[in-house]
């Protein structure tokens, strides 16, 4: 700032150098000086002496401070690297040079060693967390690398902060991979220090480019009784990565994060992947947990994607009739008269709805339902409009329009059972049972149709639900008993109107699969008692110690005392009475309540009501497509795209932002 003893002499010149951040100029009569506001040392201030005194004073100066100036003695270099085009963008600059606020005398603290932290007042600025916070950033709203690059953001940042330094991709992509690195190292601990198991789901990605990937993702029930989902590995497979290779990238993977003996259940995207894949990956993992069968390492298949191929099968039977609807309606929206005289048409039909004729988005098979929907309930317009307007050429025989209404039946049911299915982001596996049952009686009902359309077009979908049924149904099953609103009679409700007469060995073989899980569990137990198991773990130990060999006395003298012990957990819940239903049911708190009272069923019950068994995301529920990786993620080197894909998931979950969309609100982007 300059101060003149002359009110009317010419106005000063512009002080421009960042020097003068730390110099205040004054004038003593013709005399001006620069004063250090560090040390109060006065030097020449004269426009002709020029800075360069100024600035070897300031270097030495803030070395007495132990404070290395390097970073403001390159300033006039960064300023000239970092200049920027302005030429097109809109500012101010008038009003910005009129606008000169003196600095604030700046304070160094000694013991700041670091050369890029400047105290300003009572702020800092820290350049290495700026990095660190930027990065965070990136990987948390899923920003593009090449973000710090574009113009827009430099002129953003440059003026909220003009001692930033920016750094390139280069950078960027470097402090990402630390950061995944050292929250990896966070979630292996926590992860193997949970008391219960871990289950595994399995999804299949591709690109634009047509490359595939294989998304790992653990699911389990916390200590507090929370249902959890990380993503552990994202694995870019190569054009040699055939399907016989699949089980050995899982089991890599499983190895790498120390949990294949922790596993519970496999959940994969659907029917059609080989059974063989995934006894592969059950024997390896059994050898690691012998006291479990490989038939208690549940194998399970998404329910929404069996949803969802269901209600492909009917579209596309359903295929011809859809596309004369669509034409219809197409052909009704064309003009304003055509359509001002179909709604006088469909008021004389007395068609009785306040729905609107609309075209679906074919990729989105729920917004197909809702059209036929509603096209059904114009039936009587669109037959009497061909009538009306010899330009219609699109119509539907009575046989059509009995089709379109059976499948439209069909759908609703399909699109209810989906609604449930992602209600919620991460639903506990008791909620299937029910809905995947009420499914199996519909399909068991059309097969039985006499229409020479319908009955094949039921039977397809009926022989592709039971390939699904024989995998998962003991599963499902489980889950719902374990659910103490329904126990053991809502499976002997539904099995009785599925298998009638055979109702009972069907009943039998989920009573011995629940006991046969529920004794592992109490070996697990006395295991556990006597100091055998892993640390954190409710698995025994399988190190190679001599006492292992006496494992199958273990089995042997829990088998044989059973008789002689009070009565089980197990025993015990499914004989006291049922819980009402309610709508806020909470079957999570419940069991947290009730885990004194159940200690190793409700060990039991973390595990199997933790099993995913679905993989579809909520927002991608009626998708008639898989799941596709953005182009900036695809474009990127595998370690990197797993690196940010894993860690924005993580830190996603550890801010409480769940939200998939990119736009999240402000939380702070480094958590200490």
């Amino acid at each position: 700032m300059e101060i003149s003893n002359d009110s009317g002499t010419k106005k000063p010149k512009r002080l421009t150098s960042v020097v003068w951040n730390h110099f205040e100029r004054v004038r003593k009569a013709d005399i001006c000086y620069a004063v250090c506001v560090h040390c109060n040392k006065r030097l020449s201030g004269s426009s002709n002496s020029g800075t360069t005194h100024l600035r070897n004073h300031l270097m030495r100066c803030l070395k007495r401070s132990n404070f290395d100036v390097s970073q403001l003695l390159a300033a006039k270099r960064r300023k000239k690297d970092n200049t920027i085009s302005l030429a097109n963008i809109s500012f101010d600059e008038g009003q910005r040079k009129e606008e000169y606020i003196k600095p604030t005398i700046i304070k160094f603290e000694q013991e700041h060693k670091k050369d890029d932290i400047i105290s300003f007042g009572s702020s800092k600025f820290d350049q290495e967390r700026s990095q660190l916070d930027l990065a965070r950033m990136i990987i948390l709203h899923g920003y593009p690398l090449s973000l710090v690059e574009q113009v827009g953001f430099k002129v953003f940042v440059k003026n909220l902060q003009p001692l930033f330094e920016f750094m390139p991709n280069s950078a960027v992509e470097i402090s990402c991979i630390d950061i995944y690195r050292r929250e990896k190292e966070k979630m292996y601990d926590m992860i193997n220090k949970l008391q219960g198991r871990i289950n595994l789901s399995i999804e299949m990605w591709s690109s634009a480019e047509n490359s595939s990937y294989l998304c790992l993702s653990a699911h389990y029930i916390d200590e507090e009784w929370t249902l959890q989902k990380k993503i552990l590995n994202f694995v870019t497979l190569d054009s040699l990565h055939t399907e016989d290779l699949l089980p050995e990238v899982i089991i890599k993977c499983l190895n790498e994060w120390d949990i294949d003996g922790k596993l519970f259940a496999l959940t994969l995207d659907d029917c059609s992947i080989d059974d063989d894949i995934t006894l592969r990956i059950k024997e390896r993992v059994s050898e690691k947990r012998p006291f479990l069968s490989t038939r208690q390492l549940l194998d399970i298949r998404s329910a929404a994607h069996l949803i969802n191929s269901v209600a492909q099968d009917a579209m596309d039977a359903l295929q011809e009739v859809i596309q004369k609807i669509r034409e219809s309606i197409r052909y009704v929206r064309s003009s304003q008269l055509v359509q001002a005289k179909f709604n006088e048409i469909a008021q004389h039909a007395t068609v009785n709805t306040q729905k609107v004729l609309f075209l679906d988005f074919p990729v989105q098979w729920k917004s197909t339902y809702l059209m036929l929907e509603t096209a059904v309930e114009y039936r009587s317009a669109f037959s009497l409009f061909q009538d009306h307007d010899p330009s219609y050429s699109s119509t539907l025989t009575d046989e059509e329009w009995e089709w379109a209404t059976s499948v439209t039946g069909y759908l609703k049911l399909l699109v209810e059972i989906t609604n449930v299915f992602s209600a919620n982001k991460f639903p506990t596996a008791n909620i299937y049972f029910p809905e995947i049952c009420d499914v199996h009686i519909q399909l068991i009902d059309w097969c039985r149709s006499s229409d020479s359309f319908l009955s094949p077009m039921a039977l397809k979908m009926k022989a592709k639900f039971d390939k699904y049924w024989s995998k998962c149904s003991l599963a499902l099953a489980l889950a719902a008993v374990l659910d103490p609103r329904f126990k053991m009679k809502l499976v002997e409700y539904y099995y009785s109107l599925i298998y009638g007469s055979t109702a009972l060995d069907r009943i039998k073989e989920v009573s011995d699969g629940i006991k046969e899980l529920f004794n592992a569990y109490s070996i697990c137990s006395t295991m556990i008692d006597q100091g055998s198991a892993l640390p954190g773990s409710s698995l025994p130990s399988t190190s190679c110690s001599s006492r292992d060999r006496l494992k199958g006395f273990d089995r042997f003298l829990h088998e044989t005392s059973q008789n002689q012990s009070m009565t089980s957990d197990l025993d015990k819940y499914l004989e006291e009475p049922i819980f009402p239903r309610n709508s806020d049911f909470n079957i999570l708190n419940w069991w947290k309540v009730h885990m004194p009272r159940y200690p190793i069923l409700s060990m039991m019950a973390r595990d199997v009501l933790g099993t995913p068994m679905s993989t579809l995301a909520p927002e991608l529920a009626f998708g008639t497509g898989g799941r596709v990786l953005d182009s900036s993620r695809s474009s990127l080197n595998p370690d990197t795209r797993e690196a940010l894909i894993c860690t924005q998931d993580w830190l996603r979950n550890e801010s409480g932002d769940l939200n998939p969309s990119p736009i999240h609100s402000a939380l702070p982007l480094l958590i200490e």
